[in-house]
């Protein structure tokens, strides 16, 4: 009965948001109450496990993801995504522009969310697909692949964050964005691989035609709509600063001490938390904003992305929530034991993240349920150690990308956007984010057998 009420915990959830369409903070919330109702759990603790793992994930990164959020938006709306893509291109040439597409996807996704990134940057992909005589749908799905791998593995994508979160590696944000970037450069050469079958291959709605500007959102803006645009440094200081940092905080961290416990190492550790890293990444993000009243746009943006932040930050918390719930039951034991016997290993994050995906759509639910899911199971399935709980996030996220179709909203905008009917998105696009989760997983479960 222990696994049978862990499924049906886990149908309700991909029910209640792929069927009732209930929002997922309400649904994990309703969720961890489920699990204390099914296992038994003492009624006088229950309200106190949910308040404290809502609150306990939220004080580790809530504020990280509300500065990683409102840089983006502000990378979004002064150009400065744009300029990015731009000086890439510039960067590599022409020769190889499916690579091109793919490497200035995996760029500009480190900051923005996959969706807006593909809207910024359809015309600039459309002019180029033009301008270099390749297909559009092949550089589409270039673009898409290098923005969904990003968006999965690397912070300060909250996804990853809040996955960092709840396998207790809020501390060390450093090794998961190292091991994030090269999980993702195997991830985006899956993708421009794929996307290279489709070079001959043109977009088969014609009645798309008109529908970028159709379903482009009211405050979203395209490269046409800019004034002046801001130097390629400005635009890159906000994201690269904080990256570097927090990797040099977590190099000063290791327990060798390369750098030796003396004022240097200290003010490294003080200034790479992940925390200090992005408010420092925040305030040069307001070096972007120009014009008159800058004090009050600053504001506007800080405002904005407060809105756009909640839904994560209620997502994240709710999934703290459900995953602290699961640790007073015996389900850890018990699975542990039963996983350790299958020898799943490091395919068990992995399988339930891409039936989570896959079900319901979402990614970011995919990551933090997953992940709240698993934490309790680490010891059993031998990722306890640093390194593995590093390399359980790269997992969990090469199932939230497995696969992208018609119940995940970034299906519609690459597809709409590119002007593909759904049969040549599913072809193309969903077959896409497939490969790139099953050859993600692989190369993780090969870091494993090297370094576990």
């Amino acid at each position: 009965m222990i696994v049978f009420w862990l499924v049906l915990t886990i149908l309700f959830i991909i029910f209640a948001t792929a069927k009732l369409k209930w929002h997922p903070f309400l649904v994990l919330i309703l969720s961890a109450f489920l699990v204390a109702l099914f296992y038994q759990v003492p009624l006088d603790t229950v309200a106190k496990t949910i308040s404290d793992g809502f609150g306990g994930i939220l004080g580790y990164i809530g504020l990280v993801i509300v500065f990683g959020t409102i840089i983006g938006l502000i990378l979004e709306k002064t150009g400065a995504a744009i300029v990015m893509a731009e000086t890439v291109i510039d960067f590599l040439g022409p020769r190889f522009p499916t690579l091109t597409m793919s490497i200035v996807g995996a760029v500009v996704s480190i900051p923005v969310f996959c969706d807006s990134g593909f809207i910024i940057l359809n015309s600039l992909k459309e002019s180029l697909a033009e301008r270099l005589k390749v297909s559009s749908v092949a550089m589409s799905i270039a673009l898409a692949t290098g923005l969904y791998a990003t968006h999965t593995f690397v912070p300060p994508t909250p996804g990853p964050i809040a996955a960092a979160g709840n396998l207790g590696l809020e501390s060390n944000l450093g090794l998961v964005i190292m091991v994030g970037v090269v999980v993702t450069a195997v991830a985006v050469l899956a993708g421009w691989l794929w996307s290279n079958r489709f070079l001959n291959v043109e977009p088969d709605n014609i009645d798309a035609e008109n529908a970028p500007a159709a379903t482009l959102p009211d405050n979203l803006k395209t490269r046409d709509d800019y004034g002046s645009m801001p130097s390629a440094t400005k635009a890159f200081l906000p994201i690269i600063v904080p990256i570097v940092l927090i990797c040099l905080s977590s190099f000063a961290n290791f327990p060798t001490a390369p750098l030796g416990e003396g004022l240097l190492a200290d003010i490294l550790i003080f200034i790479g938390n992940p925390l200090t890293a992005l408010l420092i990444g925040l305030f040069l993000s307001f070096l972007l904003i120009n014009g008159k009243e800058k004090t009050q746009q600053v504001s506007e943006a800080i405002s904005q992305g407060l809105v756009v932040a909640a839904p994560i930050l209620l997502i994240t918390g709710a999934g703290g929530a459900f995953g602290a719930m699961l640790k007073v039951t015996p389900i850890g034991d018990y699975l542990g034991t039963t996983l350790s016997a299958l020898g799943l290993g490091i395919f068990m994050p992995f399988i339930v993240s891409a039936a989570l995906k896959t079900a319901q759509g979402s990614t970011t639910v995919a990551l933090v349920t997953t992940s709240a899911m698993v934490a309790p199971l680490l010891g059993q399935i031998g990722l306890d150690s640093e390194l593995g709980r590093v390399f359980c996030v790269m997992a969990i996220g090469a199932g939230a990308m497995t696969i992208s179709h018609a119940n995940d909203s970034f299906f519609w905008i690459v597809s709409q956007f590119s002007r593909m009917s759904v049969a040549q998105a599913y072809k193309a696009h969903s077959m896409a984010t497939g490969i790139q989760g099953i050859t993600s997983i692989l190369f993780i479960w090969l870091l494993t057998l090297v370094f576990i």
